[in-house]
C-alpha cells in the first residue's frame, strides 16, 4: 500500500492545464487524469499507469509538465 500520498495543489493545477490543452499528448492526458483522480483521496495509481509514468521519466524528449505528472503518479503507486 502507498504511503497515503495525495496529489498536491500545484500538480492538480498542472493536470488541469494539460487536460484542457488540445495539443497535449494522449500519454500526458492519461497521467493528468490519474493525478486528478488522486486529489483529496487515497486512491492509488494502477500498475499500467505506473508503467507508463516510468517510461515517461526515462524518455528525454518528454515535457516538464508531463514529467511532473509522472512523478506524482509513481509516488502514489501501490507497493509490491
Amino acid at each position: 500500500m502507498a504511503k497515503n500520498e495525495k496529489t498536491g495543489s500545484k500538480v492538480s493545477h498542472t493536470a488541469s492545464t494539460v487536460l484542457r490543452d488540445s495539443g497535449a499528448s494522449k500519454t500526458a492526458k492519461s497521467l493528468a487524469g490519474s493525478a486528478l483522480a488522486q486529489t483529496h483521496t487515497n486512491k492509488q495509481s494502477s500498475v499500467a499507469v505506473a508503467k507508463t509514468a516510468a517510461k515517461v521519466l526515462q524518455d528525454g524528449r518528454t515535457a516538464t509538465s508531463t514529467k511532473t505528472l509522472a512523478g506524482s503518479v509513481l509516488t502514489q503507486k501501490p507497493k509490491k
